[in-house]
């Protein structure tokens, strides 16, 4: 009653709308109240489990339609963020930069790390600079989409594109989350192989295991996997700082490699894109997007400003982190590969340098200690990169197709479609092959990335969206000139390679020219599918979720599809709760 009272000294400053919709509210708060007590009672007299989509109601009463779950404990699975203007805050937004970081430091960044350095020293060390400057921008600006319009990218992609080109990006997002699990499971297997010297198809087989056991984290909440990712990412920092102290690379030679740009040699146009490629995931932004849904911010014109400043500062802090580890796989390998009285069996490693051989070509040249810091690193590393890119393959289906899954389902399905590969390779071809199929993975990431990261670019650059939070002209010619120069890179390096296999292949002449139409006709359906991209207009407005509409209560039932902060599905690390795609129209 008191809080009826309280809502009718403000009857004179509301609209009737608004008024209604308070009303109609706290009816629900106070009258369903009595029900919600006897279903958890009754739920706790079962002994059954809690239901694991879960909507918070904040502090207000909030009507989430029927069947709806509400919980009535603010503390349950949110990170709440302080009203209070405070650099303190910052603290608050710590946590989901390290998940989106494992990406850069993944085992395929590593296979690729250690080619660049092997064969070309530190000459390819500024793909790594420019790669890690382009990753925080375009991070920033997935951070920036979900916390100003409070739904991540798939849902954005779901609700602006017709259903076929909604299906076909669906389809590459799912073949990015594969391939980027390709190089987790190699690389586990292979250092499971240093550590314990099983083989590497059975250590294949054994990652599927191991991360399921991992994924139990999940039930103790997104801060806790937050930190155990952190300390994983500070394992593998600590793991190459002391190789690097070791192996003792030239540090004018390091920084040339930094600052001035080059590309000489034949395969090193192959490798830089393989470098970008297992740099900047597409993954990784349908991820990021979601991840910072899990704090509840101040919806305020200042708080979300603040909220997209501070998730910048610790997306740019552990960025910082994987990009030293990146340089110091390279400057390691390169010091090693080019340290003069190699034997002959080392020299031969250096040549053909993968995940495996890396680990011998320590042992041999710095110690046994080496190969052992390698494989904890190779090892933490996979395992935390499977955990992350678990999760955004559940927010891009949920997001592209509205279907719930439980994670450890989740996990099977993704991580069979890449075992099968990967066990097929490892059987035939051993751990050469096997690190050759690393290199094919971060090529697909990388012809994959602008499907994901122009339509990130028109959301965050459209007002009809972003209202007052769209991107500045600065940013989105930044931003736009670094998805051009992937998109012209990645046609430069497939069309010259095409020629290439068909030039050398010993086929007919009938065969060479069937050959090169069809492949052809692949390439302009490719540069065509971006150009719709990019061309095509936004439809579909969202403003930003401010304090003005969330303090009556709007929820996932309304019907401009904006819902209350923050999402505990994201909090807690489960599925999002589906919604028809009328709800975000």
């Amino acid at each position: 009653m008191a809080a009826i009272l309280t809502d009718l000294a403000l009857c004179k400053k509301l609209s009737f709308a608004k008024l209604n919709t308070m009303f109609r509210l706290r009816f629900d708060s106070l009258f369903c109240l009595p029900c919600r007590s006897f279903g958890k009672s009754t739920m706790e007299m079962s002994g059954s489990q809690p239901s694991q989509f879960i909507t918070s109601n904040g502090s207000r009463g909030i009507s989430r339609g029927s069947g709806a779950p509400l919980i009535d404990d603010i503390e349950m699975g949110q990170i709440v963020v302080p009203e209070r203007k405070s650099w303190k805050n910052l603290f608050a937004y710590m946590g989901p930069g390290f998940l989106v970081s494992i990406a850069y430091i993944d085992p395929g960044n590593f296979e690729t790390d250690l080619q660049a350095g092997a064969q070309f020293t530190y000459e390819l060390l500024w793909i790594i600079l420019l790669a890690s400057c382009s990753a925080l921008v375009i991070q920033s600006l997935a951070a920036k989409l979900g916390v100003v319009t409070g739904k991540h990218l798939a849902e954005h992609c779901r609700a602006e594109y017709p259903k076929v080109p909604n299906f076909i990006l669906w389809v590459l997002a799912e073949l990015a989350v594969v391939a980027c699990d390709i190089p987790e499971v190699i690389g586990t297997a292979f250092a499971l192989n240093i550590l314990f010297k099983i083989p590497v198809w059975c250590g294949v087989l054994l990652t599927g295991l191991s991360t399921l056991l991992l994924l139990l984290l999940q039930q103790y909440g997104v801060r806790k996997l937050e930190f155990f990712i952190a300390f994983l990412v500070l394992t593998m920092a600590g793991c190459f700082f002391a190789e690097l102290g070791y192996a003792k690379p030239k540090s004018s030679e390091v920084l040339k490699g930094l600052f001035v740009p080059q590309l000489k040699g034949n395969g090193a146009t192959g490798l830089a894109i393989s470098l970008l490629g297992a740099m900047v995931m597409p993954h990784n932004l349908f991820l990021h997007s979601a991840l910072v849904l899990s704090r509840k911010i101040p919806r305020s014109i200042h708080g979300i400003k603040e909220a997209c400043w501070f998730y910048t500062i610790e997306s740019a802090f552990a960025l910082a982190v994987a990009f030293l580890i990146n340089v110091s796989v390279i400057s390691v390998s390169g010091a090693v590969c080019s340290s003069e009285g190699l034997n002959p069996e080392d020299q031969r490693n250096c040549s053909d340098l993968d995940l495996n051989k890396a680990s011998f070509l320590l042992r041999n040249v710095l110690g046994n200690w080496s190969s052992k810091l390698f494989a904890i690193a190779l090892l933490a590393s996979g395992q935390s990169s499977t955990i992350t890119g678990t999760y955004a393959g559940q927010y891009v289906m949920q997001g592209f197709l509205d279907l719930r899954i439980t994670p450890w389902i989740r996990n099977l399905l993704t991580r069979s479609l890449a075992i099968v590969p990967s066990l097929i390779v490892a059987l035939i071809g051993g751990s050469t092959a096997a690190g050759k199929l690393i290199i094919i993975a971060s090529m697909i990431l990388s012809f994959e990335l602008p499907f994901a990261l122009v339509p990130l670019l028109k959301f965050t650059s459209s007002k009809t969206k972003m209202g007052s939070y769209a991107n500045s002209l600065m940013i989105a010619a930044t931003t736009w000139i670094i998805s051009s120069l992937i998109v012209i890179i990645n046609t430069y390096y497939l069309v010259t390679g095409f020629i290439n296999l068909l030039l050398h292949s010993g086929l007919h002449t009938v065969s060479i020219v069937f050959a090169g139409v069809f492949g052809f006709s692949g390439m302009l359906v490719y540069v065509a599918a971006i150009l719709y991209l990019v061309f095509r207009t936004n439809r579909k407005s969202t403003q930003p979720l401010l304090h003005d509409d969330s303090q009556f209560g709007q929820s996932c039932e309304t019907n401009n599809g904006i819902y209350d902060l923050p999402r505990e599905d994201i909090a807690s690390m489960q599925l999002p709760q589906g919604r028809s795609t009328s709800d975000l129209d």
